[in-house]
């Protein structure tokens, strides 16, 4: 799995930040007191330009005042009713309509989706919890951005504010009342995706008699059988069996079966295993050594424009390497002492400047090294096919160089706890690339219905957070307009990342005003502009008043790209709880601000009225 960016602890990730930046909660400070300035001055302007300046001041003082005095004091039990008549309300509006369009979709999915998959289980769950993202998000778009403003249209919200009820009860009863509607939405989507997926994927095969080929010990006795499955699902498996019968069949699509002896020649082969999984990696850190033997903290590039991964040249002394902290023989807990082992996953990205022969796999090696004594193990052969995770336990008892017997745990891990893996290619003009992420410790796997769980939960936030944005916003703008504010609002939550690096001057091209000239004359974006009056003009247009605009802007936008956790699910990845706790921490945050912003733009409608 791809992982561009390390996810710190969750109280590191609250209180003192990493990866260069500061804290969670010192960021939304800065932000809400931000926020909260501007919201200020903006306030002060309208008033002062509607009653002067003394007396615009002294309307501003009494809003502020006035509203933190109602914030306080607000009712839960006010604030429920309000969210029970927008349970009732969006019943009203045919909800449940979004439901009938997604089973509709998962009637005629399997006539798009196919099992014969290089990994059918990420092409299924990335369909089902997309899909399950977008009407979702669809869904709370429509319920927020058209709730307040059809009240206003047909004066409902009159008979509403006369009534004992704060402004700022009507914003957060709605909230959490949408959020209710999309709870149970998502939960029914997310268990009949579920269901789907784990029926689309349940097949079964049977045994071909005429396969089997008899193994032999090396004393000459049976040691049992080898064969073949039937074809079913458009794949077939071969398998192992020992000298009872029972085994286990190769890796294909991404799964395997069990095959277990019946008696009388018959064998039964079980469900699929391994489908749907939740691995739980820990990471180690990578560098490198180049073919003249020099440590880098890359390998080569082959010309890629994204740098995730750097390669290594096949059949030369380049090397990639792991080093693992904390790594004991307790990491396999629960088998016997002297069967533990070195449970290891790694993902090559095969680039190949020759074809060689068509389907064949690249060779490589795997050795165990202790970071203090400089012990390596005996090399590990393994063929590599392009991104396809290999998995790799590597037994407690192992050999030196020197062909002595180790122990993997006593001799190869040094006292800190650490050890080296090292891989390497071994085919002449051919590359393997790899990222830190590409190889972990494998430590035993999650839940995978409970890891599936925190997937909606991801999709969850940020539907309550497009639910917060479209009810702000729509106490002061019509309908369309707020669904077009909203929707502009997604837009640039998942581009977020690229609204910051033109802000801070990371993107080539400039700022906005630049883009528009280059645009014009075509020039291209990697070339500086001519130094020309209108173009040092356009410059400090972007550099003082575009870029710190658009940072400004950006340091509001949630990143809904990083909200996003179907990948691990599609991966077979276990979500880490500091992820699912970060993002309901952030999507309070949005919650809290967004309602206190819609109670003042609120009343001011009111009083427009």
């Amino acid at each position: 799995m791809v992982v561009e960016q390390q996810l710190l602890p969750y109280f590191q990730w609250l209180i003192t930040g990493g990866n260069g930046q500061i804290g969670a909660l010192a960021s939304f400070a800065l932000v809400f007191v931000g926020v909260a300035m501007a919201a200020l001055v903006i306030g002060y302007a309208i008033s002062a330009s509607r009653y002067g300046l003394l007396r615009g001041g002294d309307v501003t003082y009494k809003t502020v005042s006035e509203g933190l005095r109602e914030l306080v004091q607000t009712s839960p039990r006010r604030v429920w009713a309000i969210a029970r008549l927008a349970i009732k309300e969006s019943m009203r509006r045919r909800v449940a309509v979004a439901l009938g369009v997604f089973f509709l979709v998962l009637l005629f999915a399997n006539w798009f989706l196919s099992t014969s998959h290089q990994d059918p289980a990420r092409l299924y769950l990335s369909f089902v919890l997309t899909a399950s993202t977008y009407l979702v998000l669809g869904v709370a778009l429509l319920l927020s951005a058209f709730s307040l403003p059809g009240d206003f249209k047909s004066k409902t919200i009159y008979t509403v504010v006369t009534k004992p009820v704060r402004a700022g009860e009507i914003i957060l009863g709605r909230i959490i009342g949408f959020s209710i509607v999309i709870t149970v939405l998502l939960a029914i989507m997310g268990i009949g995706s579920y269901i789907f997926v784990v029926r689309s994927l349940d097949h079964s095969h049977g045994v071909e008699a005429e396969s089997f080929e008899i193994v032999t010990a090396p004393d000459g006795s049976a040691a049992g059988k080898k064969g073949k499955t039937t074809r079913d699902a458009d794949h077939r498996h071969e398998f192992s069996l020992d000298a009872e019968g029972n085994g286990e069949t190769t890796v294909e699509n991404g799964h395997t079966h069990m095959v277990e002896s019946i008696g009388d020649d018959k064998y039964r082969v079980s469900p699929p295993l391994g489908f749907i999984r939740a691995r739980v990696p820990q990471y180690g850190k990578l560098r490198f050594i180049d073919r003249g033997g020099a440590a880098k903290d890359t390998g080569i590039s082959v010309g890629n424009e994204w740098a995730y991964r750097s390669f290594i040249d096949g059949n030369t002394p380049a090397t990639a390497i792991w080093t693992f902290d904390n790594v004991t023989d307790a990491l396999d807990a629960g088998v016997p002492e002297d069967e533990r082992a070195l449970r290891l996953a790694l993902t090559v990205r095969v680039f190949r400047t020759h074809k060689g022969i068509i389907g064949q796999a690249l060779q490589g090696t795997i050795q165990l090294r202790n970071p203090e004594t400089q012990l390596t193990s005996e090399p590990l052969s393994f063929d590599a096919q392009d991104q396809q995770v290999d998995e790799f336990n590597i037994p407690r008892k192992q050999y030196s160089q020197a062909r002595q017997e180790i122990d993997l745990f006593k001799d190869l891990v040094s006292k800190e706890g650490q050890i080296e893996v090292l891989v390497k290619c071994l085919d002449r003009g051919q590359y393997f690339g790899f990222a830190q992420a590409d190889m972990y410790i494998r430590h035993p796997d999650g839940s995978p219905i409970a890891s599936f769980v925190k997937v909606c939960m991801s999709i969850w936030v940020q539907a309550v957070i497009v639910v917060s944005v479209g009810v702000t916003i729509s106490t002061l703008v019509s309908g369309p307009v707020a669904m077009l504010f909203v929707v502009g609002f997604i837009i640039l939550g998942f581009w977020r990342q690229d609204f910051v690096d033109i802000a801070t001057g990371k993107s080539y091209g400039g700022g906005p005003a630049e883009s528009v000239v280059r645009i014009a004359t075509q020039a291209n974006v990697m070339t500086a502009l001519d130094d020309t009056l209108l173009n040092n003009l356009v410059s400090g247009f972007d550099r003082f008043f575009a870029k710190p605009i658009m940072w400004a802007v950006a340091q509001c936008l949630p990143d809904f790209s990083a909200f996003s956790t179907v990948r691990y699910a599609a991966d077979g990845y276990n979500v880490p709880w500091d992820r699912v706790f970060q993002d309901m921490t952030v999507c309070i945050g949005y919650v809290v601000g967004l309602s206190i912003l819609g109670y003042f733009l609120l009343r001011t409608r009111e009083v427009a009225k």
